[in-house]
């Protein structure tokens, strides 16, 4: 965590490195969506023939 001094006041700034890791965990987490419904589709089609 980094700090700046405005107005006076110590203002707590967030390092990007925790929005970048948020950033990864939601894709990470939509990538294992897309490819659970993928994986899921390809086993209904394979259960029909």
């Amino acid at each position: 965590m980094k700090t700046r001094l405005e107005n006076g006041k110590v203002k707590v700034v967030k390092e990007s490195s925790t929005s970048l890791k948020g950033t990864m965990v939601s894709v990470l987490l939509l990538l294992g969506f897309i490819l659970f419904t993928w994986f899921s589709v390809f086993a209904i089609f394979l259960d029909r023939r």
